[in-house]
């Protein structure tokens, strides 16, 4: 299946079972279990046949990886700015987020890693923006991966707001 194009050019989306990574690459047995994965690069997007299945799921999943393509278009002010928010949360003790790849990554951060903005920090940002646009967007009032509080919840959608985001588009 081909999503409708972004900036001119598709993104093929496959459904394979049993979805599995190992080292960031896509594999057929041992690995992880995943949902989802995306290329950005290639335009590709691949996500667990069984989210078929279960569409709120499915919904919530494809927002997320289709925020992975937004991310690198965003221009480097405006992932700066969401690094910041990101920044100010962290330092403000606020705990949960919208979602499990991002919560992961909060949970294995160092003291220095926003700091000195290492891998891992950058790595946690650009999930966080994908499950926040998937929180936005998928249209899940709840989910048991919904564990950011209220008041941080308002930050992000206000950030995304300001930042013409959530702007519709007529297609």
């Amino acid at each position: 299946m081909t999503l409708p194009e972004i900036h001119g050019r598709p993104i093929l989306i496959q459904f394979q079972p049993d979805l599995r990574v190992h080292h960031g690459k896509l594999v057929t047995s041992g690995g992880s279990e995943v949902h989802a994965a995306s290329c950005v690069r290639r335009r590709e997007m691949v996500l667990d046949g069984t989210l078929r299945r279960r569409p709120r799921e499915l919904r919530r999943i494809f927002m997320h990886e289709l925020f992975h393509f937004a991310w690198p278009r965003l221009g480097n002010p405006k992932r700066r700015s969401y690094e910041e928010l990101l920044e100010s949360e962290i330092q403000r003790r606020v705990r949960g987020e919208l979602g499990w790849s991002a919560q992961m990554r909060k949970k294995a951060l160092g003291p220095d890693d926003p700091r000195i903005r290492t891998r891992h920090w950058r790595e946690y940002v650009c999930e966080s923006f994908c499950d926040t646009a998937a929180w936005l967007f998928a249209g899940l009032p709840r989910h048991v991966e919904f564990t950011l509080p209220d008041r941080a919840r308002r930050r992000r959608r206000d950030w995304f707001e300001k930042q013409g985001l959530t702007r519709r588009i007529a297609v």
